[in-house]
């Protein structure tokens, strides 16, 4: 799992310097398009292209136009915050996961869970600071991204039991794709030569992320798991320290500690009620 989110946020990284130069749509762009066949050779050898096929090609339809939107607005957000900024903010995605499954999946959230999560979103509000002079359309943009993610977590959850990981994948890669070539004509800028191993890097950083994170959740409990995920915070601040010189404030640190502590408390709950004995089998 720490793994996975390493790859992740280097891929932010490469992504919000590519953003510098070009559009989100053509970075997205070439992501998907270096991950596509990587994510086809992964379901090859993890049963046969076979595992690929659907029977629900609208909900997959859905899924990708939702993590289209969601990339669009992650990679955009890079670009006009600082890296540890926009990790700490995208790190209300769980919050959000956890209060959309009341209306979405009709779940129940219990006091304790509800409890952590005000604390969390309070802990958002003193990292964007409404009114003040860090709200800033990047935020907006951010907290749009979060929500995004958290519905595709959602449809996920509700049809994932019914599809293989690696159809849900592929097809949630290949719409995006699509899309952003779709939209190269109006975008198009093109690469200087160090900015192809970029798109590469970017790519491949990008499915090394979803094949570490997927193993990490199969061979323990989402409760045990996701706590790991706030490694990211880490590895942003080291980056943006290292490559733009961004040093977070005192309340992007305030804020991030009660994000990631609501994230962790609700985790730690989750594990308590829902970790039970199982056959050796």
């Amino acid at each position: 799992m720490c793994l996975g989110v390493l790859f992740l946020a280097l891929g932010d990284a490469v992504s919000k310097w590519l953003g510098e130069v070009h559009s989100p749509l053509q970075i997205i762009f070439f992501r998907t398009l270096v991950s596509l066949p990587l994510i086809a050779l992964l379901a090859h050898f993890a049963g046969g292209l076979r595992k690929l096929h659907t029977r629900r090609p609208r909900i997959h339809l859905l899924r990708g136009l939702i993590y289209t939107a969601t990339m669009v607005c992650f990679v955009w957000g890079l670009t006009l915050l600082p890296l540890a900024e926009a990790t700490a903010i995208a790190f209300v995605a769980p919050l959000f996961v956890t209060l959309l499954s009341v209306p979405l999946l009709g779940e129940r959230i219990d006091p304790p869970v509800f409890m952590a999560s005000l604390v969390g979103f309070s802990g958002v509000l003193i990292v964007v600071r409404p009114g003040g002079d860090a709200f800033q359309l990047g935020t907006l943009i951010l907290l749009a991204a979060a929500f995004f993610y958290a519905l595709m977590m959602i449809t996920a959850r509700r049809y994932g039991a019914r599809e293989h990981l690696w159809a849900m994948v592929f097809y949630m890669t290949l719409v995006p794709f699509i899309v952003t070539a779709l939209s190269l004509p109006w975008v198009w800028q093109t690469p200087e030569p160090w900015h192809w191993l970029g798109f590469l890097v970017s790519g491949v950083f990008g499915i090394g992320a979803t094949a570490f994170i997927t193993l990490a959740f199969r061979f323990a409990p989402a409760a045990i798991a996701a706590p790991f995920d706030y490694t990211a915070m880490l590895w942003a601040v080291l980056l943006g320290w290292w490559f733009w010189g961004e040093l977070p404030d005192l309340w992007v640190w305030v804020g991030s500690v009660l994000i990631m502590g609501s994230g962790l408390a609700i985790a730690y709950y989750d594990r308590r009620t829902t970790l039970k004995p199982r056959p050796t089998a």
